[in-house]
């Protein structure tokens, strides 16, 4: 008999089904045993009546939490089940894997009259043993709600008619600035010079605009070699970037990121906003997914700072102005808020010195980029490029880069478009949608400290 999930079993009203799953709870009675299955997609309660099977005491001894079952039984439909109105009266049950006492305490179990309150593990005990911390509702909803919220990602740029690319992630020369690069010894025999992990895909993203691709996006890993050790950052993620042709200027590429974030995070509310708020609110967050309005608010760096100074009396050195501090990105959260209503803020005008080379500068010299903040956090830097190759080969001159990035220059000797992009942090949108820390957001976190599993 062909299996079937857990959320279509209604549809088998009186029917003999075949299911199979985790065993989420197990309370094994004298003369009844109740079993709730769980799959993927939900949870079904199955009713085990022991005096009509005398033979299976063996296989219900067996049962632990989590142990993998196949379930064979007839649908009923009963007001008296509080688990969906529906029971699986069973006729063969069928041990796949006995599980052993869990190693962790997936979430806070609280105190009952025979038994104390069971603590939930650390995060950093739950990603020791994190193929086992996934089994809940809550983490494979995160999942599902970013499956959603990447294909949605992807279907507005495919409605655009963007190419999709793989670019490579072994490359020569660092990708950013030189700093924060994994270095990796590259054929050392063959005196082969050092290889490095890719920072981004942004030298081959511009390459394909050279390429005549007028506009690609890419999904895939990013390496970042920082010992950083905060609520948001890793070592490395998930990055969604994008690039494309004949703008007009960076505003083109804000348009272009607020369109796309709005249309997946529709998607997103669409699809799962109801079970991200009932499973994801607290005290202190609540998880409403809301869909922004555009044109989403947009300021100069430099008038941030003033507001942020006269408002909330938040003063940073003038040395430190030409960037934005943590404390500033956060704090623009409430000031966005206050004056907009919007949870985004795009922030712009920042200091050459603190820009990337490759960020084309207006007359006065001003980068053409910008970050954009969303709930007190940077998900995105973007900019327009600087395309002419004179141009774009000062300013690496300017940077001491000339001689790591010669082979990228050399994609603008020939003829290049304008163009611009940015690149979207998949983690990091995970992270800011449902509240978390990006250690729960990632399906396996890497950092300074974390190699394993």
């Amino acid at each position: 008999m062909e299996r079937i999930y857990i959320e279509n079993v209604k549809d088998y009203a009186d029917k003999e089904v075949s299911l199979a799953g985790f065993v989420d709870n197990y309370r094994d009675g004298k003369a009844m045993a109740f079993l709730v299955l769980k799959d993927i997609t939900g949870r079904v309660q199955v009713t085990i009546e022991k005096e009509l099977h005398p033979d299976w005491e063996e296989t219900l001894s067996k049962i632990t939490p989590d142990t993998v079952v196949r379930v064979t039984g007839k649908v009923l439909l009963s007001d008296f089940v509080k688990l969906g109105g529906v029971e699986i009266i069973p006729s063969a049950i069928e041990i796949e894997s006995v599980a052993s006492a869990l190693p962790i305490a997936r979430e806070y179990i609280p105190a009952t009259k025979k038994k104390a309150a069971v603590e939930r593990s650390s995060i950093d005990q739950r990603i020791e043993y994190r193929w086992i911390d996934l089994r809940t509702e809550r983490n494979q909803l995160m999942f599902k709600a970013q499956t959603t919220l990447t294909a949605a990602l992807r279907e507005f740029l495919l409605q655009k008619e963007f190419i999709e690319i793989h670019t490579p992630k072994l490359i020569a020369a660092a990708s950013e600035s030189g700093a924060d690069v994994f270095r990796l010894d590259y054929f050392p025999n063959y005196n082969l010079p050092n290889a490095y992990l890719a920072q981004s895909p942004q030298f081959y993203k511009q390459m394909a605009m050279a390429s005549g691709f007028e506009k690609i996006f890419e999904v895939g890993p990013v390496f970042r070699a920082e010992k950083s050790f905060t609520s948001k950052h890793a070592t490395e993620f998930t990055c969604f970037d994008l690039e494309f042709s004949y703008i007009n200027g960076c505003e083109d590429v804000m348009k272009m990121e607020e369109d796309l974030i709005t249309y997946a995070l529709t998607k997103v509310k669409e699809k799962y906003g109801d079970k991200i708020k009932e499973l994801f609110s607290t005290e202190e967050f609540d998880a409403e997914v809301i869909v922004p309005t555009t044109p989403f608010p947009r300021v100069k760096l430099a008038d941030l700072y003033d507001a942020l100074e006269k408002e909330y009396g938040y003063t940073v050195p003038d040395s430190e102005k030409g960037d934005l501090t943590t404390d500033a990105e956060r704090l623009s959260y409430q000031w966005v808020k206050k004056h907009y209503g919007h949870e985004f803020l795009f922030i712009t005008d920042y200091s050459a010195e603190k820009r990337a080379f490759y960020h084309m500068r207006d007359e006065k010299g001003v980068p053409q980029g910008y970050d954009l903040i969303w709930r007190g956090v940077e998900i995105t830097t973007g900019a327009q490029r600087e395309h002419r190759y004179d141009v774009l080969k000062a300013q690496a001159d300017e940077k001491g880069l000339t001689e790591d990035v010669k082979f990228y220059l050399e994609f603008f000797k020939y003829g290049c478009p304008p163009h611009g992009g940015f690149g979207l942090g998949i983690d990091r949108l995970t992270m800011l949608l449902l509240g978390l820390n990006i250690k729960e957001a990632m399906f396996l976190f890497r950092g300074p400290s974390h190699l394993t599993p």
